[in-house]
This record gives structure tokens, sequence and C-alpha cells, in this order.
């Protein structure tokens, strides 16, 4: 019985990153925005401490989370800058929904979309798969405004899981929503580290966007593009799906 390479495997899956992938990066809100952005909701009473409580809550967190790619919930954060500043806020989770709403999310590159839309229509599960603040139904409405909705079978995100890439249990999650087996998932991003070598250490294939070639010493089993829509003519060229 022949062996099957691995570049012969069909691809059933693709997990594909958001900032710097499918969307230009966008913006995230610093500490006197958020303060305002509440403040302007009317609701709740902000005190002129808020928004240094609101930093500090998001350095400690940071350093915390980072040496285990754990995330803090906005919501928790909003909770304990509160609480150090005697904010009222009577609902958190409600008010970091409103906070993202309020701030644009970043914007969804539409010939990266045409290429993914390709991809769905061929047959393939497409997964969203990123780090991100910002709560699933803010994201899920920037992919309506994009006309994506229906393109993605499942969304993995940070700000749900509680983890970041490249923690182990994010990548179980993206395997399980893809529904197939790793090796016939790609996953797709821009930063080599957690788009690439985390995805191929979990049994994954992985194509690295990156417009300046193939860096230095990358795993020659990582693809290397230099934007999502050659993904489907890389995939393709695998002769994949």
């Amino acid at each position: 019985m022949k062996e099957t390479t691995p570049t012969a495997m069909p691809v059933s899956a693709v997990a594909v990153d958001f900032g710097g992938t499918l969307a230009r990066p966008g913006p995230s809100p610093d500490a006197v925005t958020v303060a305002h952005i509440l403040s302007e909701l009317g609701g709740p009473m902000i005190p002129g401490g808020f928004a240094a409580a609101f930093e500090g809550v998001v350095g400690r967190a940071r350093a915390a989370d980072r040496p285990r790619h754990e995330q803090t919930p906005f919501a928790e954060l909003l909770r304990l800058a509160a609480a150090e500043s005697g904010a009222v806020l009577d609902d958190p989770q409600a008010l970091a929904r409103a906070v993202f709403t309020a701030v644009p999310d970043a914007e969804v590159d539409p010939v990266a979309a045409h290429a993914l839309r390709n991809l769905h229509e061929a047959g393939l599960v497409c997964v969203l798969a990123c780090d991100t603040q910002r709560p699933e139904s803010v994201r899920r409405a920037t992919l309506r405004r994009a006309r994506l909705s229906d393109c993605f079978d499942a969304l993995v995100l940070s700000s749900t899981l509680g983890v970041r890439k490249p923690h182990p249990r994010f990548y179980a999650a993206v395997i399980e929503a893809a529904g197939c087996p790793p090796e016939q998932i790609v996953f797709v991003g821009d930063t080599p580290r957690k788009d690439a070598v985390g995805p191929l250490a979990h049994g994954m294939r992985a194509a690295l966007i990156s417009p300046g070639g193939r860096p230095p010493g990358l795993d020659p089993r990582i693809g290397v593009i230099a934007h999502l829509s050659e993904l489907p003519a890389y995939l393709g060229s695998l002769h994949a799906y």
C-alpha cells in the first residue's frame, strides 16, 4: 500500500488568523478612551481615577498572563478597575461589548475576503482562529459587515477561551472546531511562532503570510505566501483539495 505523503493528504479545513491576515490591524482602546466611553454611556458612575486604575490593572494582568499565554477577560479588567477606583459598573460584560462597539474593529481586506469565500465555496471548513480582546458578538458583527459571517463554520477567539496562541488549549480548540484530523487542517497567519510553528507542533499544517519572503530558519514544512489571496493557489499546488 502506497504511503500518503503530507502534501498529498487532502485539506478539509483552514484556520485563519484575523489581524494582519484577513484584516488590517485594528485599534486597541487605551485607558483614557475606555473611561471616556463608559462616561458617555451615562449609566455607570466613573470617577476621575478610573483611567489610571484601569491602566494599572491592564499592566499587571498582562505581566501575569503573558508567561502562561492566558488572557484575562476584558470585562474582568473593567471590574477590577472599578473596584480600585470606586466606579459603579452594573454589568461589566455588557460594558465590554459597548466599549468594543464604540471602538472600530479592524477593517477586513476585501481581496483576502474574496479568497476566503472561494475556499468556503470549494467545500473547506473555515475557522477564524485569533487572539483578540473583543467579545465574540463584536467580532461576529465585523464579519457580518464584511459579508463573511456565512463563510466561517466556527470562531475560536482568545477572548472566549481565556488563552492565547501558542497555548496548547487554543490549538486543541481549533482542531475540535474544524471537526477533522489535525493533519487535514492548514493554519494561516502572519506570526511565525503563533500561526505556523505552534500549529505545526500540534499536528496541523501551516502557511505563513510573509510579504518579504521566507524568514531565515523557518521549518521547510511551513508554506509561505505573501497574502491570503494566494492561499487557494497554494493549496492547489499541494493537490490538497
